[in-house]
């Protein structure tokens, strides 16, 4: 179970919305990759196979190594001017570049 880090109700909506469309028994991923032109990026995705180190929130997955970079993070859904979209505010991160998908730890 993921304890620390806090999901809106505008981001579990948009994830049980988005998941409808799929096949039952899909989750929604979270997961932090390298790449980005600070490092780091945040990637969503779908899965039908959950792995043996991943932690489980509802219906999202998030691998252990990410959830311990997400420590203390909340996720929401925005939507802006420029589109809507997925947004983690995180303690850990120091920095991100000007487009805010990639940071730094």
């Amino acid at each position: 179970m993921i304890k620390e880090i806090k999901f809106t109700d505008k981001a579990l909506k948009q994830i049980t919305q988005l998941l409808s469309s799929k096949d039952k028994g899909s989750f929604f991923r979270i997961a932090i990759k390298g790449g980005g032109c600070s490092g780091f990026q945040y990637d969503f995705s779908f899965d039908k196979s959950p792995q043996e180190d991943d932690l489980k929130h509802e219906n999202i997955l998030i691998d252990k190594a990410s959830a311990d970079l997400l420590k203390g993070s909340e996720v929401d859904y925005v939507k802006e001017l420029i589109g809507d979209s997925f947004k983690i505010t995180n303690p850990q991160s120091k920095s991100s570049c000007g487009c805010g998908v990639s940071f730094s730890l």
